[in-house]
């Protein structure tokens, strides 16, 4: 009997306390700090929290610092930040309730004690925190939590509302011994702060009524925001009007010095008078048009938060000059597609749906990560005059030219780039390129064009959903060409190509949407097949096909909604008129289960030793041995600094086994050792050599041939390890055999191809 489960979920079940350094040890983050959530300020420091990580700037050094998942910070989206004077402590609040606590030596502490209460998970959202004598009063959408950050203690909850009690606080503030709460349906509340059983909803007394966004002690006002923008003071009996904001307000909070109003077009900077010293407006920006979310004074200077451009920075006296001080990163943190063809790290934003739908489209460009940092081209460089050429969804390099790229669109067709520089915007006009027909609409134009790959001969494939003839081939002559897929493709407009393959035969492997997996090749006898759903059509669990890859052993690796499949070799095609892959079985005790059952696989990626990285839609990263037999990690965002279990794409650097993962919420990477077999022994180098006392890794033996067998020996010839590559490099854990670790000395190493052409010796000392 097999019994049919994800292989290793418990996983998922790990502790929600704290996150330890070492967890992040090998990783590396790559993330985007231009969504501008939230900011705080200290004497010295100011801090800017993005979509899911921080970044801090010291006013005096001006040393600009990021924190993220790899430092231990919570993969959540956040929603609030606050520096807490009394303690010199940094609270993060997230949408989820979650809390991490920043200590001034930077380790950071996990706190879930919002989490874990008996609420609705919707309404437990952080909205913002106040500290008034050492305590930190947190608004949520359910009330105020008390928290001591001396002791990372919470105390009491108030639940302010009398039908319901969980109602929306959006902002809190102290002022003349009573604390307000501006709540989003229930007025403005407020209660006397000395009073010890404000847990009782009857202590607190409504003081105006309607919706308000905000509430806030400035000097010896206390300023309240309408939800609609008008701008209230207290005069000791109620609130009264003195101005209004030109929309919905988005920030309000006040210095020593300044009240400072946000709406999403103008900053407006207020005198302890309430009048109005300084406006900013998003049209006094250059260059972008910015959308504001936040903003603060510190010293002389006005810090601007925006929804996609980071911080922007201006003198207070006169702004007309902005400095942007985001740190380096990608455009976003919705990464869909990576590149690893040249040395560059190349990444797209585009992508569509479940159902392969691109709306709404996306108008955004492409990035480039290399040792110099981040160049992220804007919408502006990626689409020629008077056309568009949005939802941008995967590059690809010519092989034989690798300054020429192309980058496809789901909505727009192929863009061909030279030298970085966009050339070509290859369409319904100028190519065999077609767009899917809308009856009743015969002028929308919809191009959708998925993967496009290089095959042998230097002609490139493509594909092109919702017509006919939806496989497309650029030959090398510069000639286009159409592939009519309906005798292997039922039903074209109900379908979608996915990610596509070549493999050394030049067959095309695609996958589909409505139909499994589809191949073609052009100068085989029966040139279209294909493998679906159903014991007797290819044995896919389901015909949704998300993720394909050919591993070094000629297997085709194919991941479905519903599971995963290997088919034995690609060799099949020319030799069986109905393929069929299998589900990989591994031992369980004394029964059976299958590899990542009903796991819906969005990406599958072959490493230099053969091991295989599976992306998941919603359970993180699987590393399986090159057979499938055992699991060698599994990364989630419990486990790891993952900062999402939803993963778009892995795509690994073959020279130096890095292993980059690119989710929904963040891009990250895990240094692997695996690298891409080399063409000879000539760079053969040993590494860390040599090994010191109190090193606990592994000695990696790299730039190895495929299939060198390597031999380490004691100086007195004494084997203490054998293995065969598979790929560049191989570990040795520095143990004879696993049995016990070896002693002090020098101790060779004997490489050899699985021929005997070529030998290398190197050598390698322990220091115990």
């Amino acid at each position: 009997m097999i019994k049919k489960y994800v292989l290793a979920f418990a996983a998922l079940l790990c502790s929600l306390f704290a996150f330890s350094q070492q967890a992040g040890a090998g990783w590396k983050g790559y993330f985007s700090y231009t969504e501008i959530k939230d900011l705080a300020q200290s004497t010295n420091k100011f801090y800017a929290a993005s979509e899911n990580a921080l970044f801090s700037k010291d006013l005096s050094s001006n040393v600009v610092k990021t924190i993220n998942t790899i430092d231990g910070l919570s993969a959540q989206v956040i929603s609030a930040v606050f520096h807490s004077p009394a303690s010199n402590r940094i609270l993060v609040g997230y949408e989820n309730g979650l809390i991490n606590i920043v200590n001034p030596d930077g380790s950071i502490v996990k706190v879930v004690d919002i989490v874990n209460k008996q609420l609705p998970p919707n309404i437990k959202r952080v909205n913002h925190f106040t500290e008034y004598d050492g305590i930190i009063y947190i608004s949520c959408d359910f009330g105020i939590c008390q928290y001591n950050p001396a002791n990372l203690q919470f105390g009491d909850t108030y639940y302010i509302g009398t039908d319901p009690s969980e109602i929306v606080v959006k902002q809190s503030a102290v002022f003349n011994g009573f604390i307000y709460a501006a709540t989003a349906d229930f007025g403005i509340k407020r209660a006397d702060i000395a009073n010890p059983n404000l847990i009782d909803a009857s202590q607190w007394t409504t003081v105006a009524s309607g919706s308000w966004a905000a509430v806030e002690t400035f000097g010896d006002e206390l300023v309240a925001v309408t939800t609609a923008g008008q701008m209230n003071r207290f005069n000791g009996g109620g609130f009264v009007g003195f101005g209004s904001l030109p929309a919905q307000p988005k920030d309000i909070r006040a210095t020593a010095e300044y009240l400072i109003a946000v709406t999403d077009a103008r900053v407006a900077i207020y005198n302890p008078s309430l009048g109005v010293t300084t406006q900013i407006f998003n049209y006094n920006i250059p260059d972008i048009f910015a959308a504001f979310t936040c903003a603060t004074v510190i010293g002389q200077n006005v810090y601007i938060g925006t929804l996609a451009h980071g911080v922007l920075v201006a003198p207070l006296a006169n702004p007309t000059t902005f400095e942007n001080i985001t740190p380096d990163g990608p455009t976003k943190n919705n990464v869909f597609s990576l590149n690893t063809q040249t040395p560059d790290l190349w990444v797209t934003y585009g992508d569509y749906t479940y159902f392969y739908d691109p709306n709404p489209l996306l108008y955004l460009g492409i990035s480039k990560f290399n040792a110099d940092g981040w160049t992220n081209k804007p919408y502006s460089e990626v689409h020629p005059a008077g056309k568009d050429a949005n939802d941008l969804v995967r590059i690809t390099f010519n092989p034989n030219n690798t300054s020429q790229f192309f980058v496809s669109s789901y909505h727009s067709g192929l863009l061909k780039f030279e030298n970085e520089e966009l050339v070509t915007l290859y369409d319904n006009t100028n190519s065999e390129l077609q767009s899917l027909t809308l009856p009743g609409s015969p002028s929308y134009t919809s191009i959708r064009v998925e993967q496009s790959v290089f095959d042998s001969q230097g002609n490139l494939w493509t594909t092109v959903a919702k017509v006919p003839d939806g496989l497309k081939v650029l030959r090398a002559n510069g000639n286009w060409e159409s592939i009519d897929m309906t005798p292997i493709i039922t039903g074209f407009f109900e379908d979608s190509f996915g990610r596509m393959v070549i493999d050394k035969n030049n067959t095309k492997w695609m996958v589909t949407y409505a139909n499994g997996v589809v191949a073609y090749n052009e100068n085989a006898p029966e040139p279209y097949k294909k493998i679906t759903s159903g014991s007797e059509a290819g044995n896919l669990p389901i015909s949704d096909a998300r993720a394909i890859a050919i591993d070094k052993r000629n297997q085709l690796w194919i991941g479905t909604r519903k599971g995963l499949r290997v088919l034995p070799s690609i060799d099949r095609f020319n030799n069986e008129n109905q393929m069929t892959a299998n589900p990989i079985i591994i031992p369980d005790g004394d029964d059976f289960a299958e590899l990542l059952y009903e796991q819906a696989v969005n990406d599958i990626c072959v490493d230099g030793a053969n091991n295989k990285w599976i992306g998941t839609v919603d359970s993180g990263v699987f590393m399986v041995s090159p057979d499938g037999q055992e699991e060698l990690h599994h990364f989630t965002i419990a486990n790891s600094p993952l900062p999402s279990n939803a993963i778009n794409d892995i795509e690994i650097d073959g020279k130096t086994g890095e292993v980059f993962i690119a989710t929904d919420k963040g891009l990250v990477s895990f240094k692997g050792v695996n690298t891409d077999p080399k063409d000879n022994l000539s760079n053969v180098y040993v590494y860390p050599n040599p090994v010191r006392p109190g090193f606990s890794g592994t000695v990696k033996i790299a730039n190895l041939i495929d299939k060198a067998n390597v031999k380490i020996a004691d100086i007195a010839g004494n084997l203490v390890y054998e293995t065969i590559s598979e790929g560049g490099t191989v570990e040795w854990d520095t143990t004879a055999f696993g049995k016990y670790r070896v002693a002090s000395g020098v101790y060779m190493i004997f490489i050899a191809a699985d021929d005997g052409s070529e030998t290398k010796v190197k050598k390698v000392m322990i220091v115990r």
